[in-house]
């Protein structure tokens, strides 16, 4: 089995070198790495260097190309480079528990190759020292994790370091373009045409640091926007409409009919009356993974509350 691990560096310098360590103390050895660097300005090149002269698994795959693509098209741009039977996704500033791919292949060999599948599990949040802040993310922020269509429309608990794709996968992801994260977009698709399946154990040290480019919510950054209303209803609408933008590209794609129905009905709903936007939601059961935040989101759509065109 081939397996890739693909990481997007950009100006890591402070962590990278402690999280390609953790990938090669994995108990699983027989591993490829593919690095490409998304233009970083500080000492990252030079790290990543001494890692490809030192191990003949780690390669940098556009050393002589640097230049800025973003996160999702940097990562789009590593998983295409050449063909693997399983890829795994790499943050460059977390630390991964020793038995992460093992864990994850030994799931995957209860699947066959040609279902399109992405597997994933829950991490520890810690700080920039890796003192544990949280034993799990998913139940911190998202109570749990999400298997089905219908929940990841509307809300992912799928982050990239923690997740693996197969082949299958890896080929319907055509799309870089009015996505939400990489993460997300592929686990619509297992959802919509495989399998996307959890694992209940944490397998990453999550690091929260200042130049984190996303990271978990924190009680700071929720104060920051309570505090803002207008900010809030804002954020709100703006993960509303960009979700839907991000599902319409499924309907580009052979989808089976119950689940096409499914996506219209979300992408649309805005465009129907109050009633039958409330009816739609209770139907297909669009809502969050939290009560409260259901009840917001449900909320603004029935209403259009501070909602522009």
């Amino acid at each position: 089995m081939k397996v890739n691990i693909v990481l997007s560096t950009y100006n890591g310098e402070q962590f990278l070198a402690e999280q390609i360590k953790s990938i090669q103390e994995q108990t699983f050895t027989d591993w490829n790495l593919l690095i490409r660097d998304d233009g970083s300005t500080d000492a990252t090149h030079e790290i990543i260097r001494r890692f490809v002269n030192e191990d003949d698994r780690i390669r940098w795959i556009n050393e002589k190309t640097v230049e800025n693509l973003g996160v999702i098209k940097s990562f789009y741009a590593l998983i295409k480079y050449e063909e693997a039977d399983v890829y795994f996704f790499s943050d460059q500033d977390d630390i991964w528990l020793s038995e992460k791919i093992q864990l994850a292949l030994d799931e995957a060999d209860l699947y066959l190759d040609e279902e399109p599948l992405m597997i994933y599990t829950d991490l520890k949040v810690v700080d920039q020292d890796l003192q544990v802040l949280s034993e799990s993310m998913i139940r911190t922020q998202s109570d749990h994790a999400n298997t089905e269509l219908v929940q990841e429309l509307t809300e992912n608990t799928v982050t990239g370091g923690v997740a693996m794709i197969n082949y299958a996968l890896a080929q319907l992801w055509n799309e870089t373009d009015d996505i939400l994260m990489h993460d997300w977009y592929l686990a619509l698709l297992a959802t919509a045409f495989g399998k996307l399946v959890y694992i209940d154990v944490p397998t990453e040290l999550y690091r929260q640091h200042d130049n984190n480019v996303l990271g978990a919510r924190t009680w700071s950054k929720r104060m920051y926007k309570w505090l803002r209303p207008q900010l809030l209803f804002s954020m709100y609408w703006d993960l509303i409409k960009r979700s839907q933008t991000q599902a319409r590209h499924l309907l580009a794609l052979p989808l089976s009919k119950e689940k096409r129905e499914v996506i219209e009905s979300f992408v649309t709903v805005m465009d129907q009356g109050m009633m039958q936007r409330f009816k739609t939601l209770k139907k297909y059961g669009l809502q969050k993974n939290k009560a409260f935040h259901t009840f917001v989101f449900t909320c603004l759509i029935v209403t259009k509350f501070a909602y522009k065109e």
